[in-house]
């Protein structure tokens, strides 16, 4: 009978590191990128390539800053890290949100996080992107601009 139980918990530790696995890769992976960032200054020139759209066109698209962005929240300065990209933080926080939901699940055992958006939220998250950038890139959205 010990010997059952104790296989039966080793079962149970390995189906929780399994469970854990994903979730804790992508904490790595993402951990690993924000690093590189914080160490490697983005607002110093020729460490990372430009922007194509920014080159050609003069115009920001919506991910202009967010290195800037990433680079300043992992030095603390969130008020920097919103005047490079508020758009980009706003995104990093729904992220962190959504994996200690992910997480949480996991580590009780009930699965991942299903997401099923409809054609609504992905035209409400377009809608928002496309005002972003329309908004940063007029004078009166020059808060807006990295």
């Amino acid at each position: 009978m010990k010997g059952w139980t104790r296989g039966r918990a080793r079962g149970r530790a390995r189906d929780g590191a399994r469970r854990l696995a994903a979730p804790l890769g992508v904490a790595a992976g993402l951990a690993a990128a924000a690093g590189y960032v914080a160490a490697v200054d983005p607002n110093r020139p020729g460490r990372y390539p430009a922007c194509p759209l920014l080159r050609c066109t003069g115009l920001y698209c919506p991910g202009c800053g967010g290195l800037r962005g990433l680079h300043a929240l992992t030095h603390g300065d969130l008020t920097g890290a919103l005047g490079a990209n508020a758009l980009a933080v706003a995104a990093y926080a729904a992220f962190a949100v959504f994996w200690c939901v992910w997480f949480t699940r996991a580590l009780r055992g009930r699965g991942g996080v299903s997401l099923s958006p409809r054609a609504r939220h992905w035209w409400g998250l377009a809608a928002v992107v496309l005002l972003f950038t329309v908004l940063r890139n007029l004078p009166v959205g020059a808060a807006l601009a990295p």
